[in-house]
């Protein structure tokens, strides 16, 4: 830790998304020992933006963030986390790289490789499964009230909201793939963490790009701006994914198409079922009992508004300054999302089904 006993954390890539993690740090620094250590970016604007909003020093090459840090948290475009979280982690720093770990499967089984040789600690960010009502139904769940989950119905869909048209998020080069990577990696990885990380056998799927490159692609609102690059990446995917014990898991993502937006998974077990509706945090739960009568039980569970960003953050940061292992979001788990999207492009391109070979893992959370 820094000399005035607070972990310091490192930004690598400071544009929106970096922005957004240094503001989740600062305001958990009223509540724990935390503190930007300094942030790191090609673009010198990028460095002077940063530096007039948070007050720390910037710098053009990550070596010297890393002899200023504790742990980086890395938020570049995909095509570049390998290089950083490598070598952060061969400087022996803990990294968060947001979601997913790279732009291709290739890239990610080498950040593994190298996390699995460092004495740093290697975490991807799936923030949403640190959502309030995601840790009740995990919880639930481990407690048996859903008996064995056999179905997961996944759901993220924008009627249009493709980031920044033209932009590093519509490029393959540098995103690795569109909705499916960006939206479609949260999506997976909760409906996995939910089933306790089965081994995956078979997926199936499509990918499609039928609205990014329209020019009469209508919308109402965009997140970031418009760019002058390509748009050669998937904006829906559709697929199907049969997991060990036949626990199976459809998929539905979208940046763009003609349907109501939605973030909601549909859980379904042998005991009880759920709907979680991460848009606004609603968690149901679908019961029934001959107790007394015969009778369905429908309950709405009410939890604390958290930013669950902000509950990562603080989970990354207290277990590194304990020097436990991290437990949650690792990046073994993150390379099972990996394959899981690798392979549905997989089958999109061949029109069939894909198998793959995935180790089972248990989440020890």
């Amino acid at each position: 830790m820094t000399p005035s006993g607070q972990t310091a954390i490192g930004i690598i890539g400071l544009g929106n998304i970096g922005q957004y993690h240094a503001n989740q740090l600062r305001s958990l620094g009223t509540e724990i020992s935390v503190t930007i250590g300094g942030g790191m970016d090609i673009d010198r604007t990028a460095r002077e933006q940063f530096t007039e909003s948070f007050g720390v020093t910037t710098y053009e090459d990550a070596t010297a963030l890393y002899d200023a840090v504790d742990a980086v948290i890395i938020t570049t475009p995909n095509r570049f986390h390998e290089q950083y979280a490598v070598s952060a982690l061969e400087a022996g720093l803990d990294v968060l790289i947001e979601k997913p770990i790279a732009h291709t499967i290739e890239s990610a089984q080498r950040v593994r490789e190298t996390a699995a040789e460092s004495d740093g600690d290697c975490m991807v960010g799936f923030h949403n499964r640190f959502s309030s009502a995601v840790q009740v139904l995990k919880e639930y769940h481990q407690a048996g009230r859903f008996g064995e989950l056999t179905h997961i119905d996944a759901n993220y869909i924008r009627r249009r909201g493709v980031p920044g048209r033209g932009t590093w998020f519509t490029s393959e080069a540098d995103a690795g793939g569109g909705a499916l990577i960006d939206i479609g990696a949260h999506a997976i990885d909760l409906a996995l963490y939910l089933l306790d990380f089965p081994t995956v056998s078979e997926v199936t799927g499509v990918t499609r790009s039928e609205f990014g490159g329209r020019p009469d692609y209508t919308h109402l609102e965009m997140w970031g701006d418009h760019g002058d690059g390509p748009f050669d990446v998937d904006d829906s995917a559709s697929a199907f994914i049969r997991c060990a014990e036949n626990q199976t898991i459809s998929l539905d993502v979208a940046w763009a198409t003609n349907r109501p937006a939605t973030n909601e998974f549909i859980v379904t077990g042998t005991e009880a079922g759920a709907r979680l509706d991460l848009s606004d945090g609603t968690l149901t739960l679908f019961e029934s009992s001959p107790a007394g009568s015969p009778h369905f039980a429908d309950t709405e569970i009410t939890t604390r508004d958290e930013n669950p960003h902000r509950n990562e953050q603080r989970y990354f940061v207290e277990e590194i300054r304990s020097d436990s292992p991290l437990t949650m979001n690792t990046v073994e788990e993150g390379l099972s999302v990996q394959r899981v999207m690798d392979a549905i492009y997989r089958s999109s391109d061949r029109a069939g089904a894909v198998p793959i070979e995935m180790e089972p893992l248990s989440t020890a959370d």
